[in-house]
C-alpha cells in the first residue's frame, strides 16, 4: 500500500472499536455450511496436514536475526524493536493458487505495527492482493486491511474489524485465486471477493506470476488512529507467529477445486454478514473515490 493509499484512509481510524458477539444469524448459518464451504475446510485439514516447510519454502529477506524459523520449519516469528523489523518472501512465485497461513498477532499495545501477508509481482506495473493487520491500543481490536492492485493500480481498500481477538491463538487467513475470482477468507468464513471484469474494462491479476511475502514493521505515522497514536518502544520486541504456511498450485497433485471457486448461497450469506456487521471502510461506498472504479458500479461485495 502507498503512502497516498495510507493518508487517505487515516481519517478514519479515530474510533474505538469493541468485538461484539456473534450475532444469531451467522451461528445458524455454522450448523448448515454450504457444501462449497464444506470444501474449503476440507482443503485447509489437508493443507494443515501436509503444511510447508519455512525451511523450504521461504527466505528471511531481512531484519537481521529478527526472524526465525522454529519448530522444525513449521512455524516462522517476525519481531519489531526500535531499530527494525522483519520479513520473509517465498523461494518461488505462482500464478493462481490457494494460499492459507495460520497467524497468531502482536498482543497488548501494539499501536503503530503492522503485521502483513500478501501476494506481490514485481515492477510499476505489479499486481498485489494484502492482508495488513494494523494494531492498536490495549483493548481496542486490529483492524484488518486489504487491498487489490491491478497493473500498478491499488485503491481498492477494504477494511473489517475481526470478530475474534486475533492475538489469544492462531487464525487461518486464505487467499483463493484463480481465473475468475479473488476470495479472500477469515478461519474459512469469505470476507471479501474481487471478481473478473475484463468485459467492463477492470484489470485483472491473470499474467503475472506473485512471491507471497510478510513483514512487522512500524508504522506509527499512520498505522493507529491516522498517526495519533504512536508506537510505545518500552513494549518492544514486538512479535508474530506464522505457522503451516502451504499453497495449492496448477501444478499440484490431488484437489483443483479450488481453480473455480465462487460462492453459493451460504457462502455469499455469509459474505453479507461479514461486510455488513465487520466492515470499517469499503472503497465502493466512499464518494469521493467510487466513481472512478468500474467495478463499483456492479458489487459491493468486491
Amino acid at each position: 500500500m502507498n503512502l497516498r493509499d495510507k493518508e487517505s484512509l487515516s481519517r478514519g481510524r479515530g474510533r474505538a472499536y469493541h468485538i461484539d458477539p456473534l450475532p444469531s444469524f451467522p451461528l445458524k448459518m455454522a450448523n448448515r455450511v454450504s457444501i462449497t464451504l464444506l470444501v474449503s475446510l476440507f482443503v485447509s485439514s489437508l493443507l494443515a496436514a501436509s503444511a510447508g516447510n519455512f525451511y523450504r519454502d521461504v527466505d528471511i529477506t531481512w531484519g537481521d536475526g529478527r526472524g526465525k524459523i522454529l519448530r522444525r520449519g513449521n512455524t516462522l516469528s517476525l519481531s519489531l524493536d526500535k531499530t527494525s523489523g522483519a520479513g520473509f518472501q517465498s523461494k518461488r512465485a505462482y500464478l493462481f493458487e490457494r494460499f492459507d497461513v495460520q497467524m497468531k498477532l502482536v498482543p497488548g499495545n501494539s499501536a503503530g505495527t503492522v503485521t502483513t501477508f500478501y501476494l506481490t509481482s514485481q515492477g510499476n506495473k505489479h499486481d498485489e492482493i494484502d492482508f495488513e493487520f494494523l494494531g492498536n491500543q490495549s483493548g481496542n481490536p486490529y483492524t484488518l486491511h486489504t487491498n487489490v492492485y491491478t497493473q500498478g493500480q491499488g485503491n481498492r481498500e477494504q477494511e473489517f474489524r475481526l470478530w475474534f481477538d486475533p492475538t489469544f491463538k492462531f487464525h487461518t487467513y486464505s487467499v483463493i485465486w484463480n481465473p475468475q475470482r479473488i476470495i479472500i477468507l477469515v478461519d474459512n468464513i469469505p470476507i471479501r471477493v474481487f471478481s473478473n471484469l475484463e468485459a467492463i474494462g477492470v484489470p485483472y491479476p491473470k499474467n503475472q506470476s506473485m512471491k507471497i511475502q510478510a513483514s512487522l514493521w512500524d508504522a506509527e505515522d499512520w498505522a493507529t488512529q491516522g498517526g495519533k497514536v504512536k508506537t510505545d518502544w518500552s513494549m518492544a520486541p514486538f512479535t508474530a507467529y506464522y505457522r503451516n504456511f502451504s499453497a495449492l498450485t496448477t501444478d499440484s497433485s490431488g484437489f483443483k477445486g479450488w481453480l473455480t471457486q465462487d460462492l453459493d448461497v451460504q457462502g455469499r450469506k455469509l459474505l453479507r454478514w461479514v461486510q455488513k456487521y465487520h466492515i470499517l471502510y469499503n472503497y465502493c461506498a466512499d464518494r469521493r473515490r467510487r466513481f472512478s472504479h468500474r467495478e463499483c458500479t456492479r458489487s459491493r461485495f468486491l
